[in-house]
Order: C-alpha cells, then structure tokens, then sequence
C-alpha cells in the first residue's frame, strides 16, 4: 500500500502527465542522508527506484539493507558528482550512474562492471544553463560523451540529465527543460537505446513533464525534512 506521502507524489505526477498530454514519467526516490529504514519502508510501499548522491553513503545504506527481501530488488541510481577515484565503487553499487560528464570516466566504469552484472546503465549530466556551481559537461559536448559511451559493452548510454538553474522565472526554467529535450531527441536519434531524460524535482517536476521528462527526482516530498550530514 502507498505511503500517504508517496500516493500524493504519484497523483502529482499523473495530474501533471495528464494535463500535458504526455507519459507518466517515472519517479526516483531520492535519498540523500535519510536512514536505510527509511529507504526500506518506502520500498515496502512500492517504490523500487532511489537516487543517491554519495556513493559510499549508498554503500553503508545497501550493506545495512543486505538480506532484506522487501528491499533485495531496488534500482539504486547514482545522482551526485562521481570522483574518478570512485568510479570502480559506484559501477559496482549501482545499476544507474546518472552522472557522467567527463571522457575520463567512461572507462573507468566500464572497466569496473562486474562480468556477471547487466552493463551498467548511464546518463550524461549536461549543465545546461553553464552554471560555475554545478557539474555536467557543456551541451556541445555531450555528443561526443555518447558517442564514447556507446562503444562501451559494458555500459549502456540510457540518455541525459539536467538540472537547470533554480530561477524563480518559471519560464526561464521551462526553456531550459526545452533545450534538454531538443538535445535528448537529436542525440537519441543517433543512439536509440537512449529512452531516458531525467529532469525535473519537487517544485519543478510539472514543467519538466510538460517538456518531456521520462523521470523526475523528488526527495523531501516523501521523505519529509532532510536531516543535517552529520
């Protein structure tokens, strides 16, 4: 059954899916610094897909969720900025590394995917308002990312990721979510396993659904209050 907060969640986004004529996209659960119970009780609920943004903060979570049947099928996706001496770690803890912006990591992850692994699935983080305090690689540059994503067999080029600037201008915002999906068509275009544009989190989501996000990130809104790192 549906966490109160998880079902208000999932209405939001059929409402939005609904009113703009386009999929339902899907959700990803975001963890960052909440505790693997919660986790847990989520996927008891049905959420099978969780986003973390530091890797051995998911590590701990998975080593203390070990043995857990509600828990043994979850997706985990890596969400935040990957150290390339941390690459190995995370193409052996995730199924979704949503964070590739830079050649060098290509294949260091390839390399470190377990043989007895599906390949590991990945997006490329694009800045797409080339803000100095975020990551992701430049749009004109993406092409070329995929392109070395692509010859990789044990990696699978799933499509892009954005976070645009959190301009109180919805507009604004809304253009940058376009720019993503024109990109995201004209890439997938040349590498048809790309089916995935991640974009869009709680206050935001509508628009990103409107422009053609297949998933949207959303934390607080089920978890509640983040807790401070300790």
């Amino acid at each position: 059954m549906l966490t109160p907060a998880l079902h208000e969640v999932v209405q939001r986004l059929e409402n939005a899916a609904r009113h703009a004529g386009r999929p339902t996209p899907r959700l990803l659960a975001v963890g960052k610094l909440q505790p693997a119970a919660a986790i847990a009780a989520l996927a008891a609920a049905g959420q099978r897909a969780f986003g973390e943004n530091y890797v051995q903060e998911a590590v701990a979570k998975q080593a203390e969720l070990t043995g857990d049947a509600v828990t043994a099928g979850i997706e985990w996706h890596l969400i935040g900025h990957l150290q390339s001496n941390k690459a190995a770690v995370a193409a052996q803890a995730f199924d979704w590394v949503q964070t590739v912006d830079r050649a060098k990591l290509i294949p260091l992850l390839a390399a470190a995917r377990p043989s007895d692994r599906p390949p590991l699935n990945v997006l490329i983080q694009v800045n797409v308002d080339d803000e100095a305090s975020k990551h992701g690689c430049a749009p004109e540059e993406a092409e070329a990312l995929a392109d070395a994503i692509a010859t990789q067999t044990r990696l699978t080029l799933r499509g892009l990721m954005a976070i645009p600037a959190p301009l109180p201008d919805m507009d604004r915002r809304r253009d940058a979510f376009g720019r993503m999906k024109a990109q995201f068509d004209a890439l997938s275009a040349r590498h048809p396993s790309m089916d995935t544009l991640s974009m869009g989190m709680s206050e935001d989501f509508a628009l990103a659904i409107a422009e053609g996000a297949t998933m949207v990130r959303v934390g607080t809104a089920l978890f509640g209050a983040r807790p401070r790192r300790g």
